[in-house]
């Protein structure tokens, strides 16, 4: 599948998105099942095309003066992958997969800048009713701080400390060029790469088979290592979700005392049965959601982690228990 082909798949995923209002990551996931001839890179350039439209959505749909999927779709590409404008136009006439071509205003759009007066959140690519959190927390530096969250992610992974070093983790990965994080001292990344660039697939990895880490990213890893369980302890980890931060817990008491993993909702707590037994985490007890499921551990626990309100706006909260409580 040729670049046109794909900006087109990249719009109707986005499409479906919109108006069937279900997660970017179903989208995707749908359109690869009703499109079995693309390949990996095709779904792997599709993929980045979507979440680079996402992620700058509001300089992006700024700029080109609408926030409609194909206007966000080829400000990616332009703006973000530098495809040159006037060859991208060429190359939809000659390819019928292609979206339709650039109009003048669109094409001079593309290539030109936001005014100076621009809203702050937008050229941050944050929500607006966002922005006072952020500048609050970053001061003057909060549009670049902004801008820099906007960009994609790394693969960060964490090294079961139960099963693994992570110089052992490090090796077994050598392939991907991965590096250490700098405050997690169990983290390493692959920074991401550019354009259709696939992220490595390290779940297939014989380490990851192993149990020798898993993926998190670094922000669970500080919040897990800042809860400063300690082993023999009693633990709640009241959100566990899938267990990331479960897992963690479990590694830094080495399995010894106790980590009790809730979460009210059913489906986000069914992944964690397989990753407690790939980690060999031994010390954790799943309490899955029904009335009275919290009762005997009321003034036991020594820790409770709280990750809410699951938002992915990086909002948890780590405190051991008051003396008494």
């Amino acid at each position: 599948m040729r670049l046109p082909g794909r900006l087109s798949a990249a719009i109707d995923v986005l499409t479906d998105v919109e108006t069937r209002k279900r997660p970017v990551s179903e989208a995707l996931k749908a359109r690869g099942l009703n499109n079995r001839f693309a390949g990996a890179g095709d779904r792997a350039a599709i993929g980045n095309l979507v979440y680079d439209a996402l992620r700058r959505r509001a300089s992006h749909a700024a700029l080109m003066g609408s926030d409609s999927p194909r206007a966000l779709v080829l400000a990616v590409a332009i703006r973000d992958w530098n495809e040159d404008p006037a060859a991208l136009s060429d190359s939809f006439a000659a390819d019928s997969h292609a979206p339709d071509p650039l109009t003048a205003d669109r094409l001079a759009r593309a290539v030109g800048q936001l005014p100076d007066d621009t809203a702050p959140h937008i050229l941050a690519d944050v929500p607006e009713w966002l922005a006072p959190s952020i500048e609050r927390a970053f001061g003057d530096n909060w549009i670049a701080e902004g801008q820099d969250m906007a960009g994609r992610p790394s693969l960060d992974l964490r090294t079961n400390t139960l099963k693994a070093s992570r110089d052992r983790v490090v090796k077994s990965l050598d392939r991907f060029h991965p590096r250490l994080t700098a405050i997690s001292p169990v983290g390493v990344t692959m920074p991401a790469g550019a354009g259709d660039a696939r992220t490595p697939n390290v779940t297939t990895d014989e380490g990851y088979l192993k149990g020798w880490f898993e993926v998190q990213d670094r922000g669970s890893q500080i919040v897990a290592a800042l809860a400063n369980a300690q082993p023999g302890e009693q633990v709640l980890d009241l959100c566990a979700g899938a267990g990331g931060k479960t897992l963690a817990l479990a590694a830094a008491m080495g399995n010894k005392g106790q980590i009790f993993a809730y979460d009210s909702d059913r489906n986000r707590l069914a992944p964690i049965y397989d990753r407690l037994k790939r980690n060999g985490a031994r010390n954790v007890q799943v309490r899955a959601p029904h009335p009275g499921a919290l009762d005997d551990l009321a003034g036991k626990m020594d820790r409770v982690v709280i990750d809410a309100p699951c938002t992915g706006t990086g909002t948890s909260a780590a405190a051991p228990i008051p003396s008494g409580s």
